[in-house]
């Protein structure tokens, strides 16, 4: 039986069709399963399970000790940025005030030079001298036209001629920022969460994991609900008890504490590093051949 001479032959200088697709060449597609979403009860920081949870205004859920720990260390990367940008401001004041003494010093030796003679004189009558005024390598002291000489001299080959590029330090934002959300944050806009447990007998004897629930309809929590979280009591309901009765009573139905319109906060869940909740859970991935290469040119995945 004949083989599929086209399929086999492997000898050409481009790629064949079916080559192209064995090393997934184009945009490949793949559907997210639930191993890459994040949890609603998982902090953003440490991805387990929360514990003393807190949320910011835009309704991110990190774990207390996290997100303490994470502005602690971003108040001291400020500190240390500021100190650097310091350090530089006081280094380039030195600068300044050393190029101004050795300008007023250059002025100075050229008023002098001026008033007194260009050119010295010598004693010596075999000393030649060349027609610039040179002393040549001999030279015990140079004149300021050796110096502006040597100093405009294009010579980058030399240690003392290489040009420098200092890197320059910006001045650093004193705000510290979400680390989910990158919005600025600060300590008092975190607000503590509180998820209602079921401790139904059911619920308790089939399952080791907690399972939270809302505290007016009692359905279950999970990712497929949208949550709203209220900044004054901190109780968690889902999104239709809340636009249901918090929205229209002004008040939590657990604490009975007054609360506003801008007390709702919808709490954000989902989501890795390409997979938000709420958007079309879709990896795509796109391959290009690079010319000359067996190997493609990965572009890094995103989300349609």
């Amino acid at each position: 039986m004949p083989q599929r001479h086209s399929k086999n032959n492997n000898d050409l200088a481009f790629f064949t069709y079916d080559e192209k697709r064995k090393l997934g060449y184009g945009t490949q597609k793949e559907r997210l399963g639930k191993d890459s979403i994040k949890p609603f009860d998982a902090c953003c920081l440490c991805l387990k399970p929360l514990i003393e949870p807190m949320s910011c205004s835009k309704g991110h859920v990190f774990c207390k000790e996290c997100i303490l720990e994470c502005l602690l260390a971003q108040k001291k990367d400020i500190q240390r940025k500021l100190s650097a940008h310091a350090a530089q401001q006081k280094q380039e004041k030195e600068e300044e005030d050393e190029r101004l003494m050795l300008q007023k010093a250059r002025e100075l030796d050229a008023f002098d030079q001026q008033n007194h003679g260009a050119v010295p004189q010598y004693n010596d009558k075999n000393y030649n001298r060349d027609k610039n005024g040179f002393h040549g390598a001999n030279s015990v002291k140079a004149t300021s036209y050796e110096e502006e000489a040597l100093r405009t001299m294009k010579a980058f080959w030399l240690p003392s001629a290489t040009p420098e590029a200092p890197k320059k330090v910006e001045a650093p934002s004193t705000d510290t920022v979400c680390p989910e959300g990158k919005e600025k944050l600060r300590l008092k806009t975190l607000f503590a969460i509180h998820f209602t447990e079921d401790t139904s007998e059911q619920k308790r004897s089939s399952s080791l994991d907690k399972t939270y629930i809302c505290p007016s309809c009692k359905v279950t929590l999970t990712n497929t609900l949208a949550l709203v979280a209220l900044s004054s009591c901190g109780h968690v309901f889902c999104k239709k008890c809340a636009d249901k009765f918090m929205a229209v009573d002004k008040v939590c139905l657990v604490c009975d504490r007054p609360c506003k319109d801008r007390n709702l906060v919808n709490l954000a869940k989902g989501g890795t590093g390409f997979a938000g909740h709420g958007d079309h859970l879709e990896a795509t991935d796109f391959k290009h051949l690079g010319s000359g290469s067996g190997l493609g040119l990965v572009r890094p995945a995103t989300k349609t």
